[in-house]
């Protein structure tokens, strides 16, 4: 563990990817959190197995992802408006899902898409939305 102050490298190999229970098809490695000394945000690497879906969710804490490898559709419900729009993301594409916004995801292809999530510390729990 550093100590906030302390350069820290990790190799991909030592990443250890876990499914997400709210979906499946869905897994995630921590690539960077607190544990490391991050003092503001975990690095997380999201994969999207082919023809999977992530069903719509709120998180408690803002998201910034990248796309690495793949497409698939992110929805997003506006929450002022609750209008639902999905929108087709590839790799170098960038996402900004503001805490507590309705989103979900879809892999329609033949091959999963991969991305990077940066997050604030704190808790990030999933809540499923059931409308």
């Amino acid at each position: 563990m550093s100590n906030g102050n302390t350069p820290v490298i990790k190799s991909g190999d030592s990443i250890e990817y876990t499914p997400v229970n709210a979906a499946s098809g869905l897994s995630k490695g921590v690539l960077l959190d607190e544990r490391d000394g991050a003092p503001h945000f975990a690095l997380r690497r999201f994969t999207l197995a082919a023809q999977s879906e992530v069903p719509a969710h709120t998180n408690e804490v803002e998201h910034e992802q990248y796309v690495l490898d793949g497409t698939y559709l992110v929805g997003i419900r506006d929450p002022e408006t609750g209008e639902e729009t999905e929108h087709v993301v590839s790799a170098g594409d960038a996402i900004l899902i503001p805490a507590g916004t309705v989103h979900w995801y879809r892999n329609e292809t033949d091959t999963a898409g991969a991305f990077l999530c940066a997050v604030p510390h704190g808790e990030d729990s999933i809540e499923l939305v059931t409308e």
